[in-house]
């Protein structure tokens, strides 16, 4: 049993790492699958995201998120290292 938990532990911390290491997420073109990787972002919130670009174009920083309704401070500031919004040749 203590060797599964230790073989769980190491994968779980293998995945964070991962995922810390990974590319930042693109506001401006990830897609709802992508975006619901987003800690606090289901569904819902990352179509309200794609609507919300969609309406008022690209957003010009990363703390333009918290325009889009059901995306507070804190999930703001929690993600906020993952997050950007491009350059205008990378798009």
């Amino acid at each position: 049993m203590e060797t599964i938990k230790k073989f769980l532990f190491i994968t779980l911390l293998a995945f964070s790492l991962t995922l810390s290491a990974a590319d930042p997420i693109n506001i401006n073109s990830a897609d709802k699958q992508t975006l619901m990787l987003v800690k606090g972002v289901g569904e819902k919130r990352a179509e309200a995201i794609i609507a919300w670009r969609e309406k008022n174009g690209p957003f010009k920083s990363v703390d333009d998120l918290i325009q889009v309704e059901g995306i507070g401070q804190a999930t703001l500031d929690t993600n906020r290292e993952m997050l950007t919004i491009g350059t205008s040749t990378a798009q």
